[in-house]
C-alpha cells in the first residue's frame, strides 16, 4: 500500500484526493496547507501546516503538489532529496529555465520518480488522434490549431492574487489556462523550429501577467502551428485542437474527436470520458494518469510524463513572450 502525501489543498487538489481515494494500491496519509481551516475537511489523515515536518515525520512513497507555481520546483526539491517519489501538477515550472533545473534534479536523483501532470494526454479523444498520427494512414500532418476561449472574473485574481504576479504564476493565460493545448501541440506537431507571438492584456484587471496570447509555430515536419488563448471571452467555451493531414482534417471539440468525411460531414469517433461533479475542463484523466503513475512506482517502470516531457512546452511560451518583447520570430535552437 502506498502512503501519499498531498501538499496543497486548493481547488486542484480535490481532483488528486479524489483519485488517490478511489486507488486500491494508495492511502491517504497526510495533507498540508497554510490554512489550518482545511483540517476540517479531512478525518483520519495527519495535516500540517509546514511541508518540512510532514516530510520529516511522515514515511511517505509520493506526495501529490498542488501549489501555487512558484513553489512547485522547490517543494518537489525538497520530496526528491529524500527520496519521496512526486507527482507535481502543472507548470513544470516558473520557466524553462527553471524547468532545466527540474530536468537535472530528476537526472541526479534517478531512483526517484517525478510525474508531471499533463494529463489531457490521456484523453481518449487524444490516445486516439495520437495514434492516427502515428499511423500515417492520412499523410504527414501539415498544420495544427489550438484554441482555448475562456473567462475569468477579475475576483479569479482578487481571491489569490499570486495568479496575477508574474513572480508567482509565470504568466496568466498561456501557462495556466492553455498549458495542455501547447504541450499538446508540440506533442503531435513534434520538433519546433521557430516561433512568432504576441502577448496582451484586454482586460482592465490590473495584473500583471497576460489574458489573451497568439502565435504561429512552425515545425522541422514542415508543419505549421497556430495557438490562440484568451481569458476575455464571455464564457469558458471548449476547447478546440485540430490537425490537418495530407489527406484529413480531424477535431476534437466538446471533448469528441470528429473526422471530416467526404462529404463534408463531421464523423464522431470517439468521446472522452466525463468525471461527474467537475469541473468539465478538469475531464476525468487525473485519475488515469495517478493510477498509472502509481503502478510505475509499485513495478519501478518509467511508463509516466517525465519532468524532461513537460520542458519543451515551457520553452514554447518563453519563446511566445520573447516573441512578444521583441516583435521577432523566436529560432528554437536556441531553446534544444
Amino acid at each position: 500500500m502506498l502512503k501519499i502525501g498531498v501538499i496543497g489543498l486548493g481547488d486542484i487538489s480535490t481532483i488528486h484526493i479524489q483519485a488517490i481515494e478511489n486507488n486500491p494500491h494508495a492511502m491517504l496519509t497526510a495533507v498540508c496547507d497554510i490554512d489550518e481551516k482545511a483540517a476540517e475537511a479531512f478525518t483520519g489523515v495527519a495535516f500540517y501546516t509546514d511541508f518540512n515536518e510532514m516530510l520529516e515525520k511522515e514515511a511517505l512513497d509520493c506526495v501529490h503538489i498542488c501549489l501555487p507555481h512558484h513553489l512547485h520546483y522547490p517543494v518537489t526539491k525538497a520530496c526528491v532529496e529524500k527520496g519521496i517519489h512526486v507527482f507535481q501538477e502543472k507548470p513544470l515550472a516558473l520557466d524553462a529555465n527553471e524547468g532545466a533545473a527540474l530536468v537535472e534534479l530528476e537526472e541526479r536523483y534517478e531512483n526517484v520518480k517525478i510525474c508531471i501532470c499533463l494529463q489531457n494526454r490521456f484523453n481518449e479523444t487524444v490516445e486516439e488522434l495520437l495514434k492516427i498520427t502515428a499511423s500515417g494512414e492520412y499523410g504527414k500532418v501539415t498544420g495544427i490549431k489550438g484554441l482555448v476561449t475562456w473567462f475569468r472574473p477579475k475576483e479569479y485574481y482578487d481571491v489569490k492574487p499570486w495568479r496575477g504576479k508574474m513572480d508567482l504564476s509565470g504568466g496568466g493565460v498561456m501557462i495556466n489556462q492553455s498549458l495542455h493545448t501547447v504541450d499538446l501541440m508540440q506533442l503531435i506537431g513534434g520538433k519546433m523550429t521557430a516561433i512568432k507571438g504576441s502577448v496582451d492584456q484586454l482586460l482592465d484587471y490590473g495584473i500583471e501577467v497576460e489574458d489573451t496570447a497568439v502565435a504561429s509555430f512552425r515545425f522541422e515536419s514542415g508543419a505549421t502551428g497556430l495557438f490562440f488563448a484568451t481569458n476575455a471571452n464571455a464564457v469558458n467555451s471548449s476547447v478546440e485542437l485540430q490537425v490537418l493531414f495530407e489527406n484529413g482534417k480531424f477535431t476534437i471539440k466538446d471533448s469528441i474527436l470528429t473526422k471530416l468525411n467526404d462529404q463534408g460531414e463531421k464523423e464522431k469517433i470517439i468521446e472522452d470520458e466525463k468525471l461527474p461533479g467537475s469541473k468539465f475542463y478538469y475531464g476525468a484523466s487525473h485519475m488515469k494518469l495517478i493510477n498509472q503513475f502509481y503502478q510505475c512506482i509499485l513495478n519501478d517502470t518509467d511508463d509516466y510524463i517525465h519532468a524532461y516531457d513537460a520542458l519543451q512546452s515551457m520553452e514554447v511560451i518563453d519563446a511566445i513572450r520573447q516573441s512578444s518583447d521583441t516583435k521577432k520570430e523566436i529560432a528554437m535552437e536556441v531553446y534544444q
